[in-house]
């Protein structure tokens, strides 16, 4: 079956002396895998690796065998020419750390148009804006809606977030119960949208807190969640 989608690169990786494993999220059928055959070796190929930059977004054209895990590519072309996003130190840094959270998450064989879409308008936001050293952690609160685990604001109010549950709760109940810094930020990251983002002050440390309780809720939600290898080098760059 021929397939042409709209595609987002998550991650890529070398086989054997000469070919590229690369990992995208397509808008239609979900995660799909592609082996590119000899790219590392010829100038052609190395021309057509440039398309495959993490968070790239492509317009694909590929032949789908339903009994292959890995699928190969008939036409590619670059669907959004990023202005900043592979430039700019500070946003490729978000790029690799959002990359592996994404491939991280991301598991489905199936469509999302919705899920795709977010993700698709948000990484546009990310290149076009100067204003972004808090993107990251409202990217993630809110692909959590997406994953099915989106906090609950009903008693948005009440002074206490427990992870596990994924509710404010009037009082403490156990270890994953937040309070202080950490749940004024996430009140306010849960009433702004991504054009109000930089009305939202907080320091590095705030920043990096916050990111590491973002990702004990991912990791309490989705069982095969792992940390991110490049978290370290993310927060050394943000800081």
């Amino acid at each position: 079956m021929l397939i042409a989608t709209n595609a987002i690169v998550l991650s890529k990786l070398k086989y054997r002396d000469n070919d590229l494993i690369v990992r995208c999220y397509t808008e239609q059928l979900g995660i799909v895998s592609f082996l590119l055959r000899g790219v590392l070796k010829s100038k052609k190929g190395h021309s057509k690796i440039a398309y495959f930059q993490l968070l790239s977004q492509l317009q694909l054209v590929f032949l789908y065998k339903n009994n292959r895990s890995l699928q190969t590519i008939k036409e590619t072309k670059l669907n959004t020419i990023y202005t900043s996003l592979h430039s700019n130190v500070l946003k490729s840094s978000i790029v690799m750390f959002l990359s592996e959270v994404l491939s991280n998450t991301l598991k489905e064989e199936e469509k999302n148009e919705t899920l795709y879409s977010y993700i698709e308008t948000t990484l546009l936001w990310l290149d076009t804006h100067s204003e972004y050293s808090n993107f990251h952690l409202l990217f993630l609160l809110n692909l959590t809606r997406y994953l099915g685990f989106y906090p609950d604001t009903k008693n948005i109010d009440y002074p206490f977030f427990n992870l596990n549950e994924g509710k404010f709760e009037i009082k403490s109940q156990d270890r994953y119960t937040i309070s202080g810094e950490n749940l004024t930020l996430l009140k306010q990251l849960l009433g702004t949208t991504f054009d109000a983002l930089s009305t939202v002050q907080i320091n590095a440390r705030q920043r990096q807190s916050f990111l590491s309780m973002i990702l004990l809720y991912f990791e309490l939600h989705l069982g095969s969640f792992k940390t991110p290898k490049s978290l370290q080098i993310f927060n050394q760059v943000f800081n």
